[in-house]
């Protein structure tokens, strides 16, 4: 790490690991961590599919300007795709850098920013994709007043284009669940069982 101009503060890494159950050992990653010089590193034992992950929102507030946010593997960080790319365009504002070591994606270099950006922008074109898709079916539903509807249930698939869908600031509740042709309540429902579902993978 180059040393700081005279009056500037140090800049340093600060490493983040986690591991979904109780079971799994945290040691691995912190090894790794401590390897690529990360001073201090936070660590949990938390699904990745959880909201609250109190040591990920301790590591954050954390870090300053010029720091670099280290993690072993890109679904250390972010819940999802779209999740992962708002945490890092977060840090990004702040003028933190981000590191995943597996995939060796350091966003201070310029082929790091540009597997990133290309990650961003296919988690874009997907939830465009969707976006349409809602759209077409809203669309024909019209058309067919909308008679001969699916049963009031959606499947897993369903349910995570759903969560995509509601990524995009444009998206309302009342779309998604009309496109699917169920009620707000049960697509609300739905999401529910599903993120209890996944965080118990």
């Amino acid at each position: 790490m180059p040393s700081p101009l005279p009056g500037q503060p140090a800049t340093r890494k600060i490493g983040y690991a986690r591991v979904s159950t109780a079971d799994q050992a945290l040691a691995p990653q912190l090894d790794v961590l401590r390897a690529r010089g990360c001073d201090p590193i936070y660590s949990e034992h938390a699904s990745g599919k959880q909201a609250d992950r109190p040591e990920l929102l301790n590591a954050m507030k954390a870090l300053r300007a010029g720091d670099t946010l280290v993690v072993c593997r890109l679904d250390r960080l972010g819940r999802s795709l779209p999740d992962l790319i708002a945490n890092v365009n977060e840090l990004a504002t702040r003028g933190v850098a981000f590191e995943s070591i597996t995939e060796a994606i350091d966003t201070t270099t310029a082929s790091g920013k540009l597997v990133f950006n290309i990650f961003a922008s296919l988690a874009d074109f997907e939830r465009h994709l969707i976006s349409e898709r809602t759209r077409a079916g809203l669309a024909a539903g019209r058309a067919r007043g909308r008679s001969g509807g699916r049963p009031p249930a959606l499947t897993p698939k369903q349910l995570r284009e759903a969560r995509l869908l509601l990524t995009d600031p444009d998206a309302t509740v009342t779309a998604v669940a009309e496109h699917y042709e169920v009620s707000r309540t049960t697509l609300y429902k739905g999401l529910r069982e599903l993120a209890a579902k996944e965080g118990k993978a």
